[in-house]
């Protein structure tokens, strides 16, 4: 495996990582934003207000991007089994 190589299976996985923990750091992001701007306009400064709903959310994202993240995971791993398999 050469230098170049490498470098490509590594950003092939960076984008990957990214391409899989994007989606559910957004959802977390929105309802973060969201009941941060109800707390304000309420002034409910309760911290369990925060990390309940978006533990919720957060799981239930999950469990919706599951099959795609199952099929981004699948097509990596082909690839990278198709590389190892063509190493000579």
């Amino acid at each position: 495996m050469s230098e170049q190589e490498a470098l490509d299976f590594a950003r092939e996985s960076i984008f990957v990582l990214l391409k899989l923990g994007l989606p559910i750091m957004m959802v977390g992001l929105i309802v973060g934003l969201t009941i941060a701007i109800f707390q304000a306009l309420t002034q409910i400064q309760e911290m369990t207000l925060t990390f309940v709903p978006k533990i919720i959310v957060v799981f239930l994202s999950m469990l919706v991007f599951l099959p795609w993240m199952m099929d981004v995971l699948f097509d990596f791993m082909a690839l990278v089994a198709d590389h190892i398999i063509n190493i000579q």
